[in-house]
């Protein structure tokens, strides 16, 4: 092994290091950066040859006498021996993530844990916090992307999650479907996309496409801040933060300048990162695709789609709920990532705590909610006005048995597929477009204050219900392919 690389005891010591050699990388970037920004020194370019300013990286070796022991659990585990390896970014943020999965790991396979530095270094943008120490008009830059690491994108790529890349013979395995730089990569979209620290993302995830559920999910944060509860804080889009402390807390919220965000989030804080975030993508498979790519990064338990559609059956009513176990896909962002011939399947866990959650919430008898609760095929479109093609549309819709139409949610699911992300659906039919009923102002008013809160009630009890459960069942086996990676 290499001399630089050490061996780490327990799971505990290797992670300590990693944060130790993370922050020594950090410091040394950020310390060049201040000297040639302050006094035009480039640094030393043995400093890049001793890897001054890279990642650490994560490596484990698993070369037991015979083949791997067979383990049912969908991560945490070895398909075959070898040695695996990811460079780590932000190992203070990801500790709890990394130790779970470190801890599965030696607590079933002998193995070897070392840690070192990796050759992939360090973008000197993602070391930029907007403090006021550093200079940037000094250089311009593409001054500084010859003496320093830059964010070079041609490095960055789903190959791995998309079964694209596979190791050369002796070549080490990949411990996660993410590195360093993808990871790092996303971070700084999330920021930048939905206004709030990427710190402050939790592990349930709700998406939605309408403000008005924005609007109800800060009021019953701020009310659950006050109540005796595990939720600490709610971080607002505009990077605004209150608690229980706050005054006029919700005027805090609403005042912060979330409009200049293309995806407001906001997300009320558990210990742990057990509590909920709330994202309006807006509408449109564009803004789901663009999302999920970034916050699969994070690894969250699960991500739900609560929005609105149109229903396309006769019985349908306004209000009623559809929830997807299969998806047409016509959004075409993903067509290149993951075929169309690929299915999407429902990840049983979540479509039982849906219908769950949707009945605590509705109070509905059993016959009221099998009325009023379709579970079917969801068509999700690119093109918001499909009806003007719905004489070409009929035969494929009628083939499907779609019983609603939108415009994220088999994005949001595909992509959780493809990404590793336990997904699911639960809409609210809002007009029924080849039936007459249009989503007119007056109608669409009455039906938003009669629907949205319910609504959102229902995805906000499914994951109370999904945590209550153990939320680690959710993570199917089905999600993963015959030679995953061993961290989930």
């Amino acid at each position: 092994m290499d001399a630089e690389f050490q061996t780490a005891a327990t799971p505990a010591e290797a992670l300590d290091r990693l944060e130790a050699l993370y922050d020594l990388s950090v410091g040394r970037l950020r310390d060049a950066l201040k000297a040639y920004l302050d006094k035009g020194v480039p640094p030393d370019p043995a400093a890049r040859a001793r890897r001054d300013f890279s990642y650490p990286a994560l490596r484990l070796t698993y070369q037991p006498d015979g083949p791997p022991p067979p383990v049912s659990r969908a991560f945490g585990k070895f398909s075959d021996p070898g040695v695996y390896t990811n460079a780590i970014t932000h190992p203070r943020l990801f500790r709890p993530y990394l130790e779970e999965q470190l801890d599965m790991l030696a607590g079933a396979y002998p193995l070897t844990i070392e840690t070192g530095l990796s050759s992939k270094e360090i973008p000197f943008s993602y070391v930029l916090d907007g403090g006021d120490d550093f200079d940037l008009d000094a250089a311009a830059p593409a001054e500084l992307v010859r003496h320093f690491p830059y964010a070079d994108l041609s490095r960055v790529d789903d190959a791995l999650p998309n079964g694209e890349r596979q190791p050369a013979p002796g070549e080490p395995r990949p411990l996660g479907l993410f590195d360093a730089p993808r990871v790092d990569y996303s971070l700084q979209r999330i920021r930048h996309y939905t206004g709030a620290p990427y710190e402050d993302v939790q592990q349930f995830i709700l998406f939605t496409n309408y403000h008005r559920y924005v609007d109800a999910f800060v009021a019953w944060a701020i009310r659950q801040l006050k109540e005796d509860n595990e939720y600490e804080a709610l971080s607002a889009a505009g990077f605004v933060r209150v608690d229980a402390n706050t005054k006029n807390a919700r005027a805090a919220v609403e005042s912060a300048p979330w409009r200049r965000f293309q995806m407001p989030a906001y997300h009320l804080i558990a210990p742990g990162g057990r509590g909920i975030t709330l994202v309006n993508i807006g509408v449109g498979p564009s803004n789901a695709k663009t999302i999920t790519d970034h916050l699969a990064v994070l690894r969250p338990q699960c991500w739900l789609m609560i929005g609105h559609c149109g229903g396309l059956r006769h019985s349908q009513r306004l209000g009623d709920y559809v929830l997807a176990h299969a998806y047409l896909r016509y959004d075409r962002v993903l067509d290149r990532d993951l075929p169309l011939e690929i299915p999407v399947p429902p990840i049983a866990e979540i479509q039982i705590a849906l219908a769950e959650a949707v009945k605590r919430v509705s109070g509905d008898s059993s016959e009221d909610l099998k009325r009023r609760l379709r579970t079917g095929t969801v068509a999700t479109y690119a093109d918001r006005n499909w009806e003007l093609r719905y004489a070409a549309e009929a035969r494929r819709i009628n083939q499907s048995r779609a019983i609603a139409v939108d415009m994220e949610s088999a994005t949001i699911a595909a992509n959780g597929f493809r990404l590793r992300v336990p997904y699911g659906t639960l809409l609210c039919v809002s007009d029924k477009p080849l039936h007459g009923e249009l989503k007119l102002p007056g109608a669409a008013n009455l039906f938003y204050q009669k629907s949205v809160s319910e609504h959102l009630q229902a995805g906000i009890e499914t994951i109370e219900v999904l945590k209550r459960d153990d939320a680690s069942a959710l993570h199917s086996r089905k999600l993963r392919s015959f030679d995953e990676p061993p961290f989930r």
